[in-house]
């Protein structure tokens, strides 16, 4: 037999409507768990973005005062240049500040309007020779004349990744239990579909009906209730990104960091959350059948 988009769509929704509340519940289910997935995978893009300035074996920042004199950049530039335990050290001027703030502080147009290039601090990026001459290079540097503070990249990143690491993983195990969950309601609404039609099932295979015929309109069952639930889970996500990533922010970091979601990576996130969701639906509901195409 031969499977027709019309046969399909139409066993399909017959599906959906008998077990109304089931579907329901299997579609709030995965949108419960995507959302704690989505959460997760948006954490760690903001963390990854706040990281990116330490790349490249950079291990400390040296910020002037946005009011230091040439002479006082200069003498520091200098000194770094000359210091024997260091390997490299780059100037990031005001303009390159301002923009790398406004990129930082995306989420929150307010801090960048308060703000202008003359305020941005400019800053020294250094890559010591060797990892455990950082704290010498920072303590002979932060009380020069001119120098705002001196910033390292372990502490920062590590409190970045503290600040995000458990809300991560039990965003991770919720999103886990409840994907699990949402696999089992999948698998007994399928289930309870096939179950109801087992006869029509069993003569269908006597008469020459394929495996495929029979499992593609349950597949598409269990699909269209995970991507129902992966669009809702999207939808959340895409209107409180703010709210989720500042529940982050809210753990401290610190003046130079600021986590925050694009409208790029938020797009992104939810199309993984939609391969996901349809994933999980496809497959649990081939579970299901497999044990009832054996006449």
């Amino acid at each position: 037999m031969a499977l027709s988009a019309g046969y399909v769509s139409r066993e399909t929704a017959t599906n959906l409507s008998r077990n109304g509340l089931m579907s329901v519940a299997a579609i709030v289910t995965i949108a419960v768990g995507l959302l704690f997935f989505g959460a997760a995978i948006m954490w760690q893009q903001g963390v990854d973005r706040q990281t990116a300035r330490w790349r490249g074996g950079i291990e400390l920042s040296v910020f002037m005062q946005p009011s230091a004199a040439d002479q006082q950049i200069e003498a520091v530039n200098q000194e770094l240049n000359s210091a024997p335990e260091v390997k490299k050290a780059t100037f990031v001027d005001k303009a390159s500040a301002y923009a790398e703030m406004k990129e930082l502080f995306a989420a929150q147009p307010e801090v960048v309007d308060a703000v202008g290039e003359q305020d941005a601090p400019p800053s020294f990026r250094v890559v010591p020779n060797k990892a455990e001459q950082v704290e010498d290079v920072g303590a002979r540097f932060k009380d020069k004349p001119g120098v705002l503070n001196v910033v390292y990249a372990k502490e920062t990143v590590d409190v970045l990744i503290k600040s995000t690491a458990k809300k991560r993983n039990l965003s991770l195990g919720v999103a886990f239990l409840a994907g699990a969950s949402a696999l089992l309601v999948i698998l007994n609404t399928v289930r309870m579909a096939i179950f109801s039609r087992r006869r029509e099932v069993a003569i269908m295979k006597l008469v020459g009906a394929t495996n495929w015929f029979i499992r593609v309109p349950f597949m598409l069952e269990g699909m269209v209730q995970g991507i129902l639930g992966a669009a809702a889970a999207f939808l959340l996500i895409f209107v409180a990104r703010d709210q989720i990533m500042s529940f982050v922010n809210d753990a401290a970091i610190n003046q130079f960091t600021n986590l925050y979601a694009t409208t790029g990576e938020t797009v992104k996130t939810g199309i993984l959350l939609l391969v996901v969701g349809a994933g999980m639906g496809a497959v649990s509901s081939a579970v299901a059948v497999r044990r009832f195409l054996d006449v």
